[in-house]
């Protein structure tokens, strides 16, 4: 290439390039190179966390102080049960080779060895008084029973006999007490203010572990996972999620705000494989209070009751709500209104969709019992509810009894009831069975009232709170102006004795 080429190449790059800089310089320099709103201003769906305010880092949380002030309120719980006999006949757990063995070898009663278990507790009174889980004071899974044994380890290593002050196992509350004065107590925040995102500590013994801290965010409001059913016909949970690692131990612990104020008691986690996996579970130190204060002033939870049923299963519940004109599945479907109820004397009816208490929102029957839970009878509840596609408000005066149920009038409306499918017991195997006659549970549904119960399918009734039942109508019956938990007796083919199960007829 020649000189002069080259030289006219290089002339022509400089004058485009010069040329590109002038013109970006006059037409495009003043203009944003990416905006989200043509007009600079915020759009109206920003989030608008730094709307008004100018972006700095966010300060660092100390936990130091809120984990010292709690760590010396937190207890061991210690629990012993003896080593009992007990016999395995209970349908289910048998097979043919069970009783091949039995029939040949004589085999008797088995024995249960001698159980230990520990857990956590909150110290709430420089007297002594101590909050904990149900389950850690129980003596097996169904939480009836109380363990014969259970000592207090103090942060300071001394130790104490417990009693019972009074337990809840709707909300997997239990109250104990030790000779002891002086000692350091958490004081009770408010778990109405609870945010998502917020710090917190959960502080325990996990493991037979010393003192644990460990910290994490809330993660979820509102929670329900169904697990307190395993120890109550009426169960009661609201609870607060979180992300702080909690293990077999921290069960009864304290969880904290960075304030050093309590605002829940840890009770459960979702572990596939036994150990903490990510999450966990506290109740509301508004639902603590209350139950711990009606426990010590009577010994017992006074409860009072908005007059409702609602499906036990969250998905027919959703299907309800939705067939009900709320679009979005939030609420509760009122299935049912007894008459004679707190609801329906504040205007409630069946078929409508209670959407708050309290102007809390409620989703599902669980959470509203949770909220309700924190009321006694004689006190107002505000309830939010959608009728026809139209909200509207009421105020009801909560009573002692959730009110009694009308009639079932067939059996369709009694297997939709209970969840499952019934049938008349024949004459001849009641008869093959030395037995009048019965009900026979053919199915039991998912989420239904009778898969609460533990019962098996194959199940025969023959009584109702000591009533005899012979037929479907004679349990129609029964159950008609039956309110709460009922008693149901009968039997299982094959097997001796009778069995007695508690159902829960989904009153609120």
């Amino acid at each position: 290439m020649k000189l002069k080429q080259i030289v006219l190449i290089v002339a022509l790059s400089v004058a485009s390039a010069f040329g590109g800089m002038w013109i970006y310089g006059k037409y495009f320099s003043n203009q944003p190179i990416f905006t989200q709103s043509p007009d600079g201003k915020l759009p109206a769906n920003y989030a608008g966390y730094f709307e008004g305010t100018k972006f700095t880092s966010v300060d660092p949380v100390d936990f130091t102080k809120a984990a010292s002030a709690a760590v010396p309120t937190v207890v061991h719980i210690k629990t012993k049960i003896p080593a009992k006999k007990v016999s395995n006949n209970l349908p289910g757990n048998r097979n043919g080779i069970d009783d091949w063995f039995d029939q040949w070898f004589n085999f008797g009663p088995q024995i249960i060895p001698e159980q230990r278990a520990s857990g956590s507790g909150v110290i709430i009174s420089s007297d002594g008084y101590i909050v904990t889980n149900n389950h850690v004071i129980a003596d097996g899974e169904d939480g009836k029973g109380v363990a014969p044994e259970i000592t207090v380890t103090l942060n300071n290593k001394k130790t104490y006999k417990a009693r019972v002050i009074g337990r809840d196992p709707s909300t997997d509350i239990a109250v104990l007490k030790i000779d002891a004065t002086n000692l350091p107590f958490l004081l009770y925040g408010n778990s109405d203010n609870l945010k998502l995102g917020q710090w917190v500590l959960a502080i325990g013994y996990p493991l037979n572990l010393n003192t644990t801290v460990t910290a994490g965010i809330i993660s979820a409001i509102g929670r329900s996972i169904g697990i307190n059913n395993r120890q109550s016909d009426s169960p009661v949970e609201s609870f607060i999620q979180t992300d702080a690692a909690v293990n077999p131990g921290n069960s009864g612990g304290a969880l904290i705000n960075t304030e050093g104020l309590l605002i829940g008691i840890n009770s459960a986690i979702l572990a596939p494989n036994g150990t903490y996996a990510g999450y966990s579970f506290a109740i509301p130190v508004n639902i603590v209070k209350k139950v711990v204060n009606d426990l010590i002033e009577y010994g017992s939870v006074k409860r009072g009751f908005l007059g409702v049923s609602y499906m036990r299963s969250e998905d027919d519940n959703e299907q309800s709500v939705i067939k009900a004109g709320v679009k979005d599945g939030q609420g509760v479907f009122v299935s049912e209104v007894p008459s004679d109820g707190a609801a329906a004397k504040a205007g409630i009816k069946k078929g409508d969709v209670i959407t708050k208490v309290n102007n809390v929102s409620v989703s599902s029957g669980l959470q509203m019992s949770a909220q309700i839970a924190g009321f006694r009878p004689g006190d107002k509840v505000n309830i939010s509810y959608v009728r026809e596609g139209k909200e509207a408000n009421t105020v009801v005066l909560l009573k002692d009894t959730p009110g009694k149920i009308e009639a079932i009038a067939n059996t369709s409306n009694l297997n939709d009831a209970l969840g499952g499918q019934l049938e008349n017991l024949p004459k001849s195997k009641a008869d093959s069975y030395d037995i009048a006659g019965g009900v026979v549970v053919k199915k039991i549904n998912p989420g239904g009232a009778l898969s609460k119960t533990r019962m098996q399918e194959g199940f025969i009734i023959t009584s109702v709170n000591g009533n005899d039942i012979t037929s479907i109508d004679d349990l129609k019956n029964a159950l008609t102006g039956q309110s709460g938990t009922v008693r149901l007796e009968g039997m299982y083919p094959g097997y001796d004795g009778t069995y007695t199960y508690p159902l829960n007829l989904g009153n609120n």
